[in-house]
This record gives structure tokens, sequence and C-alpha cells, in this order.
């Protein structure tokens, strides 16, 4: 089992790499999204013991099953030991199946990931951030509030990469995702 996290700050392009790393290898894309969406759907609000709750199930189940490996996406505050705990428990659901572990961090100026928060893949799957007034400034405030890029040699992981997407398209950085990890 192969657990790859896709990391990086709002609108930095994870969801779409992920998309495009796993056409070209036998990864499953879990973006975290596909959790916070249909709670906001169902109680018309942000419910984070419910968010964490599907994604603990999700993880326990994909992790006993005999599937290749995940891509999970995940906005990680390097400020906030919480998010720290939380990547530690995730590998900790994972342990026991013998899972390698990777790790890809994608960033790009604020100006990019602006622009990149109103495209047209981004608002089909993520209904939440089609109000772009109230998205941009939480795109805004997270920038202002949280520190999302890792400071160099802050992450200790062996299979640990950082890719400077501004100027890649998203199956170029999938691409160098996949070499890198020869996955």
């Amino acid at each position: 089992m192969k657990l790859l996290f896709l990391i990086g700050d709002a609108a930095v392009g994870k969801m779409t790499v992920g998309q495009e790393l796993m056409k070209i290898t036998d990864l499953r894309l879990f973006h975290n999204h596909m959790t916070i969406e249909p709670v906001l759907g169902i109680f018309g609000a942000f419910n984070g013991n419910v968010i964490r709750e599907m994604r603990e199930l999700i993880f326990r189940e994909f992790a006993a099953s005999d599937n290749y490996g995940m891509i999970f996406t995940y906005m990680w505050a390097f400020d906030c030991q919480s998010d720290w705990d939380y990547i530690e428990h995730v590998t900790d659901i994972f342990r026991p199946y013998g899972t390698e572990y990777y790790y890809a961090e994608l960033i790009a100026p604020q100006e990019i990931r602006l622009q990149r928060n109103k495209t047209e893949n981004r608002l089909r799957h993520k209904a939440s951030k089609r109000d772009l007034e109230t998205s941009e400034q939480r795109l805004l405030n997270d920038d202002k509030n949280y520190r999302c890029v890792s400071f160099a040699g802050e992450i200790p992981f062996e299979n640990y990469i950082r890719i400077d997407n501004s100027e890649l398209s998203a199956a170029e950085a999938a691409k160098v995702i996949k070499e890198r990890f020869c996955l």
C-alpha cells in the first residue's frame, strides 16, 4: 500500500494535480472536499466532527483493502501542532498494512492561487467555492492566519518533494511526482 499526502495552500492545485496523478498511476484520489462538500450539503454548515468521522472510515477501509494506494490532499498548517498530529494519526491508520508514505508539497504565490480559485474544474468539484467573493476572502484570511508553506528542511520525511507548480500544468506536476517516487 502507498499513501501520498499531496499538501499545499488553498487553490495551489492539489485536487487537480491529484486527478492527473490518478490518471498515470494506480493510486486512487481522495481529495479533502470529497468529505467536506457532502457534509455542507446535508448539514448546511461545516461540521468538523462528521467530516473527521467520514475520513476515518474511508481511511480504515481503504488501508485494509488490496488497492495499490491513495492520494490524500490536505491543506497542512505547519504552524499548528494539531495538523502535524493529524498527519501522524492518518499514517498510524495505514501503518499495520506495511504502507509506504510519500509527501508532495505544492507551492505557488497568492496571485496565482487567486486565479486558480476560479477555475472551472475547482468550481465543478467544490460547490463551497462557487461563491467567489467568500472563497477568495477565505483564501486571503487563511494566508493571513496560517502558514501552509513549509520552511526549508522542516519536513522530516524521507519521501518528500516540494514543487513550485506556478508555471507547471497539473499533468506536468503529476509526472514529476510519479517519477520522483517511482509510482
